[in-house]
């Protein structure tokens, strides 16, 4: 079988990183330890994961006309992605701020720039890259008039449109309603179906709801305690590797990648959710977004597993 086409639509930033015992609190300064700078943007994330994974990718995102855009589109091409790189004249490259503490967890701020100015005119002008996609993957860091004119030109060209609707925000029902998959995690969930998510049986009423507001499928993550699959009015656990994590940032995004990737090869959604569990529990186990995405012979390895 031909290899199917995956068109990833959304974000490109550089993270600036310093790992900390703690996470700051208000007006709390504290001194951390490592800093490090690393390409990361929830649609580079992905499309890098999808390119290493094995998959067929195309990226579509913004920039802005500076170091930070250039070295971004020589990495992007450096991983084999074709990509679609919009320039702008007046804004910045997206940068992101992360402090991680020393039990992996993370706390992001990001300046968006060049990624809140991807706009509709600019996605008519790669229009044959989405109309070669089987697959659309996007995410919530570009505008949401983008995604959802992606959305709908996708759906009429047939490709099945996945979304990680992350950061959360409010969603119109007209987009769900174009969704073949949707993968939120505990707080995305709340927020679309407005129950709270705080353990299993929630997160399946939950997905009942979103289902219920047109999304065909839905995946929520649940962090450690994998991933809860609602599709065709059965739902199905997929636990998580236990491993020692030292930093989740870009876990989710690996998730989505490598979940696109296993659904193009033709595999259900219960193997795609167990290939992309094993990929972002590798994935924590390293520092940073991009450098911690693992590659499609790493997931042959036996992990570390912790009781």
């Amino acid at each position: 079988m031909d290899q199917l086409n995956i068109l990833v639509v959304g974000s490109s930033n550089t993270d600036m990183v310093i790992k900390a015992a703690h996470l700051p609190s208000a007006g709390e300064t504290i001194l951390g330890g490592e800093f490090f700078m690393n390409p990361g943007g929830k649609g580079a994330n992905q499309a890098v994961a999808v390119a290493r994974l094995g998959g067929k990718v195309s990226f579509i995102c913004k920039t802005g006309n500076d170091i930070f855009g250039k070295q971004s589109l020589q990495l992007f091409q450096d991983e084999g992605i074709e990509t679609f790189l919009f320039s702008d004249p007046h804004n910045p490259s997206g940068v992101a701020l992360i402090t991680i503490d020393d039990k992996a967890e993370n706390c992001i701020v990001v300046a968006s720039g060049a990624n809140a100015t991807l706009s509709p005119d600019d996605l008519k002008k790669a229009d044959g890259a989405i109309s070669k996609a089987d697959f659309v993957i996007m995410q919530l860091e570009i505008p949401l008039e983008t995604v959802v004119y992606v959305a709908d030109r996708a759906t009429e060209l047939s490709a099945k449109v996945i979304l990680n609707p992350a950061p959360a925000c409010m969603l119109p029902d007209h987009l769900l309603e174009k969704l073949y998959l949707i993968t939120p995690n505990q707080t995305e969930a709340e927020m679309i179906s407005g129950i709270k998510v705080e353990n299993i049986e929630q997160a399946k009423i939950a997905a009942s709801i979103i289902h219920q507001k047109g999304v065909k499928n839905v995946i929520i993550t649940l962090g450690q305690e994998g991933a809860l699959i609602f599709s065709e009015g059965q739902y199905h656990h997929v636990p998580a590797l236990k491993v020692s994590a030292i930093d989740t940032t870009a876990a989710g995004d690996v998730f989505n990648g490598a979940l696109c990737v296993a659904l193009a090869e033709g595999k259900n959604l219960i193997a795609s959710t167990e290939f992309a569990c094993k990929a972002a529990a590798i994935a924590v186990t390293k520092l940073g977004a991009q450098s911690s995405i693992p590659f499609r012979n790493e997931l042959s390895l036996k992990q570390p597993v912790i009781s």
